[in-house]
């Protein structure tokens, strides 16, 4: 039996809805996003970026989002996780921590860095630390980098995270799903808006 369309699912499209209708129109993006999740959360090798690490992930990038049907989901696929229920607590710490407003950070030297903005640089909690292990703070802290402040990104990033045993191929496939994550709590919003508005 095949996954449900997970943005139909969390932006409660009903097979049949004018919402349904609309996304069928564009039938390839919409089979691409699906795919994209499939790739990303049921893979056929987790080896370098494991499952629950993938849905703690999902569950602080989403929930840095707040309240969301998409973070409750993700939080919940973290609790059903081998393992995620002990993370639980301090994802749910590092969400708190972590909450701010963005983009900001600035740009190299030019006419843009009249729009540089100084803004929170997150650090995992030495409380959190000893619960989510060292892959999981370097994690979250790119996680939040790419969030709130990409045009700061550099390579020291990439070296931190492959300090703290990332390998080449689990840190494209956490940028993706971190660029995934961004796309779908957009596009479910979006979805959830229109259809409150033809209510």
């Amino acid at each position: 039996m095949a996954t449900q369309d997970i943005i139909d699912a969390l932006a409660g499209i009903a097979p049949g809805s004018a919402l349904d209708g609309i996304r069928a129109r564009r039938l390839q993006a919409r089979e691409n996003a699906q795919k994209s999740y499939l790739s990303l959360f049921e893979p056929i090798d987790a080896s370098d970026f494991s499952l629950v690490e993938r849905a703690a992930v999902a569950a602080f990038v989403t929930g840095l989002h707040g309240e969301t049907p998409v973070a409750t989901f993700y939080r919940e696929k973290l609790a059903a996780s081998s393992g995620g229920a002990a993370l639980l607590e301090a994802i749910d710490a590092e969400i708190a921590r972590g909450r701010t407003s963005g983009p900001y950070g600035s740009f190299p030297a030019g006419p843009l860095s009249a729009e540089n903005t100084a803004g929170l640089i997150y650090r995992v909690s030495a409380a959190s630390k000893s619960v989510l292990g060292t892959r999981l703070v370097a994690a979250l802290e790119h996680a939040h980098l790419l969030v709130f402040r990409p045009r700061d990104a550099a390579s020291a990033d990439m070296k931190a995270l492959l300090a703290a045993g990332w390998s080449a191929t689990g840190i494209v496939t956490f940028s993706q799903l971190v660029a995934f994550l961004s796309f779908q709590v957009r596009v479910v919003s979006g979805l959830r808006t229109l259809a409150a508005a033809s209510a």
